[in-house]
């Protein structure tokens, strides 16, 4: 059984930071792309950033702007997006996803995690 957990959220100030982290079962997330995405209330789930399998190559949405990275620890069978400088309109609940080939649509994506809150305080 495929499993996506995320972890990491919480609340923090403007201009702090935080380290999500993507922890999968059933599967080996080095041989998947990841991606992740965040959904706010009343608004679309969007895509975050996402990273490839071999080269782990990466791709952000322009509102990260630098702030955030995505990088994996094969090891540890997880993935990382770490957020800086994170700004009250961050404030969503964030997902990871996976997929053999899927690139920033949240369709192309077969597996989920359940996601995390994270809320940034102005």
């Amino acid at each position: 059984q495929v499993q996506l957990v995320e972890s990491g959220g919480g609340l923090v100030q403007a201009g702090g930071s935080l380290r999500l982290a993507c922890a999968a079962s059933g599967l080996t997330l080095s041989t998947y792309v990841v991606g992740w995405f965040r959904q706010a209330p009343g608004k679309e789930r969007e895509f975050v950033a996402r990273i490839s399998q071999t080269i782990s190559s990466t791709s952000y949405a322009d509102f990260v702007k630098g702030r955030f990275t995505i990088s994996r620890d094969n090891a540890k069978n997880s993935v990382y997006l770490q957020m800086n400088s994170l700004e009250p309109d961050d404030t969503a609940v964030y997902y990871c996803a996976a997929d053999w080939r899927a690139y920033r649509s949240a369709v192309e994506y077969d597996y989920w995690g359940q996601g995390t809150q994270v809320t940034v305080s102005s």
